[in-house]
């Protein structure tokens, strides 16, 4: 059987990434924007020493076990890695990256685009509007939630956080943020650390941007979503955190206001009962869609495989 080129890249990427990497090294590429399937994906992967994968490509034993023992690193095209078992790749000597940082602009405005498209019902009237239904302005129509003065909290103040809490300036209000640990003043720009509880407590907006891991996996079930204030409003940048049905019941039982996803659980599949939602705006997975955004992601994609397969680091690794 003939040997497979070294790197195998899993779905078509911006303009001019592939070329890059293929002056380094040969590569098998799929060009298309659909994903590979689990038994295409596992036959691809055999004999490569590097694989660029995206986010619905799991990593898990029976994947490296697939790849065979010559694989040096697994490049994921997304700054999340919650499709990565990251201790059986560490327990085979498998280099985990990810590309953090080029994408917090982009994300960190997409955030604000769903914030402002939920409390102000702009989702609903869009769809009134393309219905046909009639309609007159009124005094009461469409009311939504106005944001000066109006607690921002922030779930997670990593780069796309504290990128999120500077946005927030602008709109006059006060922002909290929750971490594992508080950070250095010069870090947490302007906003302040509290307790999740006192956080959950106290923020009429929340944003949540942390990492899906274990410990933050259905992080905000029923009961902690319950802990929001009244009419509340929830904008979720990151699948799995928000335990999506008990989001639905919420805004169905009229405890949230409104809410906002960008990013879940199963996708492409969403829980039925969160599609029902009029007040849910819903976007398929857009945190990073940007042209500019795109490309730096496949460069640094790029760039750890050509560091790894070259002898030396990656620029940003992943560790378990």
């Amino acid at each position: 059987m003939d040997t497979p080129p070294p790197v195998l890249v899993t779905r078509r990427l911006a303009p001019g990434v592939i070329e890059r990497l293929t002056a380094h090294h040969a590569v098998t590429c799929r060009d298309t924007d659909e994903e590979m399937d689990r038994a295409e994906l596992l036959d691809a992967v055999r004999g490569r020493r590097a694989v660029l994968t995206t986010l619905n490509n799991r990593v898990d034993a029976e994947f490296l076990d697939a790849a065979g023992p010559q694989l040096e690193i697994v490049a994921n095209h997304a700054v999340g890695f919650h499709n990565i078992d990251l201790a059986a790749c560490a327990e085979r000597g498998v280099v985990v990256s990810n590309t953090p940082g080029v994408l917090t602009t982009a994300t960190a405005e997409t955030t604000w685009a769903l914030l402002l498209a939920a409390t102000r019902r702009l989702g609903e009237g869009e769809r009134l509007l393309r219905s046909g239904t009639p309609w007159t302005w009124a005094p009461n129509f469409l009311l939504g939630l106005e944001l000066a003065g109006t607690p921002l909290g922030i779930l997670g103040m990593g780069r796309i956080g504290q990128a999120v809490a500077r946005r927030a300036r602008a709109f006059d209000m006060p922002v909290s943020y929750h971490n594992r640990r508080e950070l250095p003043p010069g870090q947490a720009e302007g906003a302040e650390w509290k307790p999740l509880e006192e956080l959950l407590a106290t923020s009429t907006v929340l944003v949540v941007t942390c990492p899906c891991t274990e410990e933050t996996r259905h992080l905000l079930d029923a009961r902690r979503l319950a802990m929001l204030p009244r009419g509340a409003v929830v904008v979720s940048m990151t699948a799995g955190v928000v335990d999506e049905e008990a989001l639905a019941a919420a805004l169905e039982s009229g405890a949230l206001f409104a809410a906002a996803v960008d990013n879940f659980e199963h996708e492409p599949d969403l829980p039925a009962a969160l599609l029902a939602q009029e007040r849910a705006v819903l976007v398929p997975h857009l945190g990073s869609a940007t042209v500019r955004t795109r490309q730096a992601m496949g460069d640094l994609a790029v760039d750890n495989i050509v560091a790894v397969l070259g002898g030396g680091e990656p620029l940003t690794p992943v560790k378990a």
